[in-house]
């Protein structure tokens, strides 16, 4: 099994890749970085399954408000309502792509929110089933294969196809995921921020890369839980697109921003997002793709096995 636990590493999920020992990366037209902005569109139930696992708190503060705490559940909303799209639009009017992953329960509740992100050409992506269901090992396999479906099925019908990518809530998996997810058709996966490249990862079946994401730069990771501040995060984001850049001109590098509506697409934050995107797409080696792209590219040229 991919999960068994192994001399080194101690799992075998992956193999161990030392970057130099690779053979070079090259993105289209040559290009030195690529870019994935994922986005994610996340439901907090406000009474969750008993058995429900959750990392945190639906939001900030320091004491829960006795329930039902509007404050916290509808602080979360305001990305569903509000943020998503001025997010999309920064996005957009810099010309690059979204990766939306959306969990079961935003399809189901956002239908109009979910077909309007696929509507504007963004790849929609799995998210599990809510943020506040969370894959663990607590889970039975037949539980979490439920959960998979369910999460697929979802995006299936408003795609009409099955979701290349998976992004778990609060990028959580058992030591089932990565073969489960293969298994499903899922391609690729968001959960491992391990590289600055594509990785292949080791399952009994199917084909299952990476995309590692860039989780310094994470903008709860940063801005939420590290308090950084708005012109230290941007400068973050761009000193670190501008190194990968000129380090991609020996072999490729990816650099996948993981964003949050209800946080950055606040008004007095969406200019910080503005700014460094900015920045970003104005180096001359960047390609802007979705994750489907990306790691497409990655195996069509011969990567990854």
């Amino acid at each position: 099994m991919p999960a068994e636990r192994t001399y080194g590493m101690d799992h075998n999920h992956y193999a161990w890749s030392p970057l130099p020992a690779r053979p070079v990366l090259r993105w289209p037209d040559g290009k030195q970085l690529a870019l994935c902005v994922t986005v994610l569109l996340e439901h907090y139930e406000w009474e969750p399954p008993a058995d429900a696992y959750s990392l945190r708190r639906p939001s900030g503060g320091i004491f829960p408000l006795p329930a039902p705490d509007f404050i916290r559940l509808t602080h979360r909303e305001y990305g569903h309502r509000v943020g998503i799209f001025r997010v999309l639009d920064a996005l957009a009017a810099r010309g690059v792509p979204a990766t939306v992953a959306v969990d079961a329960l935003t399809a189901e509740h956002y239908p109009w929110l979910t077909r309007h992100c696929h509507e504007r050409g963004a790849e929609l992506i799995g998210h599990g089933v809510a943020a506040t269901r969370l894959i663990t090992s607590r889970m039975s396999e037949a539980d979490e294969r439920a959960t998979i479906a369910r999460s697929l099925d979802a995006l299936r019908t408003v795609t009409g196809t099955t979701p290349a990518g998976w992004f778990s809530p609060e990028a959580a998996e058992s030591a089932r995921t990565p073969a489960l997810l293969a298994e499903a058709g899922v391609r690729y996966l968001c959960d491992w921020p391990n590289d600055e490249q594509p990785f292949p990862m080791t399952v009994p079946a199917g084909t299952l890369t990476a995309l590692p994401v860039f989780l310094e730069a994470d903008d709860e990771f940063a801005l939420w839980t590290r308090r950084m501040s708005l012109p230290h995060w941007s400068r973050l984001v761009v000193d670190a697109a501008r190194r990968l850049h000129d380090d991609g001109a020996t072999t490729g590098r990816v650099l996948v921003l993981n964003l949050r509506p209800w946080l950055i697409g606040q008004p007095f934050r969406i200019g910080a997002l503005a700014d460094a995107l900015t920045q970003i797409m104005s180096l001359p080696g960047v390609w802007a793709a979705t994750g489907s792209q990306i790691t497409d590219w990655y195996r069509s040229q011969g990567h990854g096995g």
